[in-house]
């Protein structure tokens, strides 16, 4: 028998299995689960996406896709059904506040459409403003105003240049819904199956935002590995209270694996991204060539 990887269970490409996971997800621990707003928020976002929401161009930004905040929805949900079953008590509307927050967190790179210049990624320093702008509109007269203040601090704690302590939560379990999304964002990209290959993708989304110190292609491979151990590891170590502790409990209890499939698909892309630059030494061609996984790389490297 094979050993279950990371996306033998829920592929985030498929949107309609997410959004299904949420719910079955939910409702193991809120049997009465009212999905309406969610699920109508999640068709909205879906819409925006697509470029089929009034006032909005498609989203244009190759890295930050649907694909991207599913899979950010799949991560989120994961870690508080895995927190639940560790005994963590929340509220339905805790869970959905969470939720909701995963779903709109990088719609603010989306252009409007009388923005014609360049892409959405020129609105990648801030973004999490217009997405929380965004949200509000979207939410207004479906949930009040106390309800969409923790939904934007929530998202907050997905700008990596500050620490989520500065956020300031009303209460312990919306921060731990902030520390589960911030976490989520980073697990979610980093655990991805094609992750090596988007960083090529994220690279020139890095270049038009024209982000200081970006380097090049070369350079931002070769900085992957420590980006991990010494940013998003530490981030969530020290800032977002080691979230991702509740990934094993997650599988262990809605699959029964007892093992962080996150953790392990992270480590086994990282291992691979060192043994192809150890063995090109420099060379971004040859670098390339040993990126040839799925059909992804066929549009990256053409």
């Amino acid at each position: 028998m094979k050993a279950e990887k990371l996306y033998d269970f829920v592929d985030p490409a498929d949107a309609e299995c997410v959004r299904r996971e949420v719910e079955i997800s939910m409702k193991d621990y809120f049997p009465e689960y009212d999905g309406e707003i969610f699920n109508h928020a999640f068709e909205d976002v879906e819409k925006l996406f697509f470029g089929f929401y009034s006032g909005y161009q498609a989203s244009n930004t190759k890295y930050h896709d649907f694909e991207h905040t599913c899979s950010v929805v799949l991560a989120m949900v994961r870690l508080i059904y895995g927190a639940m079953a560790e005994g963590v008590v929340f509220t339905e509307e805790e869970c959905r506040k969470g939720l909701l927050a995963s779903l709109f967190h990088d719609v603010g790179l989306i252009q409007t459409t009388d923005d014609t210049q360049g892409t959405g990624a020129k609105y990648t320093v801030g973004h999490e403003e217009r997405s929380i702008q965004f949200m509000r509109c979207n939410l207004d007269g479906i949930l009040c105003e106390d309800d969409i203040e923790d939904i934007a601090d929530c998202i907050r704690c997905t700008i990596l240049a500050m620490s989520p302590r500065k956020v300031v939560f009303c209460t312990e379990n919306m921060q731990a819904m902030g520390n589960f999304l911030g976490s989520a964002d980073l697990l979610a990209q980093i655990a991805d199956r094609y992750y090596l290959e988007k960083l090529l993708l994220l690279f020139e989304e890095f270049e038009e935002a024209k982000l200081p110190g970006n380097g090049t292609a070369l350079d931002l491979l070769m900085k992957t590995r420590s980006f991990y151990k010494d940013v998003a590891r530490k981030r969530m170590d020290n800032d977002l209270g080691k979230a991702d502790r509740y990934m094993e409990p997650y599988f262990k209890a809605r699959w029964s694996v007892g093992r962080d499939l996150y953790a392990e698909a992270i480590e086994r892309n990282l291992n691979y991204l060192d043994e192809i630059l150890a063995g090109c030494k420099g060379d971004l061609d040859c670098f390339l060539l040993g990126l040839r996984r799925g059909d992804l790389s066929v549009d990256i490297l053409s």
